[in-house]
């Protein structure tokens, strides 16, 4: 079963996917209004914390 972390990091990459598809500002990959961005900059400090947790285990 996936971590804590893990499941934050992908709820929070969904979240900003389904605003992104229904934004008429914000793509795929780049925030456009302030609810992108603040859904982005969710999931990309979740992402960063999972991969720096990652690699610290090795």
């Amino acid at each position: 079963m996936p971590d804590d972390l893990y499941q934050r990091y992908q709820a929070a990459h969904r979240a900003y996917q389904t605003h992104a598809a229904s934004c008429g500002d914000c793509t795929r990959n780049t925030p456009a209004c302030p609810a992108g961005h603040r859904l982005f900059e969710s999931f990309a400090r979740l992402q960063d914390a999972y991969l720096n947790r990652l690699r610290n285990k090795s």
